[in-house]
């Protein structure tokens, strides 16, 4: 009896019944205020998770700003990228066990297959619940382990930034080791691509509007930087870097006539990953040169919870570090939305503790 005793006290030692969380009354950042709440208590296959950290992007700061379309109900918890250790587990939980390092899959119920509707698997910090919060429950379902080789916040950076990356590189990007990447910006997705090219031996050029951020990426393996502002048909220097060829994987982050100009630097049947729309949701392509060139346009919006796992494994292999611009305290979470809203080069993580 006194072991039983003991167990149950080191299992769910520690767990308060108010917790703080982060919330929106309406849009707007000025309407993020941080509240006190109940600390909710796990029903039947759902785990409570100690959030360590949570990882933000863009996408977080549209959805805090306008919703970007969605119905959303106030109050609303923004932010889906998160990690923690499990504290406690409700009935039938079968996935995880108490101290279980986890990160949220940013589609939630999504595990592997083909994208269900959003109807069905929503996103977190969307349609789904968020998760900027000092304790989290969800589904265990809506879960995976962690990469056991990086620290909590490391791992925040993963279940949208980094599973995009490794989509568009790897999954449908289908990458080469003798093949060129261009990468555009220095944000989450862009530096997780480079370093999963990196990883392969590709090569790899990168596109920004920073002569300091260009050299700041090469210690990721980048080839070449091209200045866009200097070089508006940054098309060209890719033709000239390739002698002529062209990209054969290009990850897209702004749209617009940006992805014309994407399409001008790919090499035959080469592909277009399209991860962005930072400057237009909207493009007129040539269709004429998508045919003679046989390009692919790909489509990238995250990926499975079975994909997160390859890549936890991957990354573990690999030893690959996140790149992490700034790190928040919990209280200072609208300082750190400020922060995504100007750019980042790589991560902006807000650590709870």
């Amino acid at each position: 009896m006194k072991f039983e005793i003991t167990l149950k006290k080191n299992t769910e030692m520690n767990i308060p019944n108010l917790m703080k969380q982060w919330e929106l009354s309406d849009f707007g950042l000025n309407n993020l205020k941080l509240n006190t709440v109940p600390v909710p208590t796990p029903g039947p296959k759902e785990v409570l998770v100690k959030t360590a950290a949570v990882s933000l992007n863009y996408r977080d700061h549209l959805v805090t700003s306008n919703g970007m379309g969605m119905p959303l109900a106030f109050p609303f918890v923004p932010a889906s990228d998160m990690s923690g250790a499990v504290v406690k587990i409700g009935s039938r939980v079968s996935r995880f066990k108490i101290n279980d390092k986890v990160i949220s899959t940013n589609i939630a119920g999504w595990i592997e297959g083909p994208a269900p509707s959003p109807d069905i698997a929503p996103s977190l910090g969307g349609m789904g619940p968020g998760v900027l919060a000092e304790y989290v429950c969800l589904p265990e379902d809506w879960l995976s382990l962690a990469p056991k080789n990086l620290s909590p916040v490391e791992s925040a950076t993963l279940p949208c930034a980094g599973l995009t990356a490794w989509m568009a590189v790897f999954e449908k990007g289908k990458l080469k080791s003798n093949e060129t990447l261009v990468v555009q910006g220095t944000g989450g997705v862009s530096l997780f691509a480079a370093q999963f090219a990196f990883s392969i031996g590709a090569n790899i050029l990168l596109t920004s509007s920073s002569d300091d951020k260009i050299n700041r990426a090469k210690s990721l393996g980048i080839s070449a930087g091209i200045n866009r502002f200097n070089n508006e048909d940054w098309h060209h220097n890719v033709s000239q870097l390739t002698s002529g060829r062209g990209a054969d994987l290009i990850i897209e982050m702004a749209g617009s006539e940006n992805l014309q100009k994407s399409l001008d630097a790919v090499a035959q049947e080469g592909r277009i990953a399209i991860v962005g729309v930072l400057e237009a949701a909207d493009a007129t392509l040539p269709i004429f040169k998508v045919l003679s060139k046989r390009s692919s346009l790909l489509g990238i919006g995250v990926g499975s919870r079975k994909s997160l796992e390859a890549m936890c494994s991957y990354i573990d292999l690999h030893e690959i570090r996140p790149v992490i611009d700034a790190i928040y305290r919990f209280e200072d979470s609208p300082k750190a939305f400020d922060h995504l809203k100007r750019g980042a080069f790589g991560k902006v993580v807000i650590e709870i503790q």
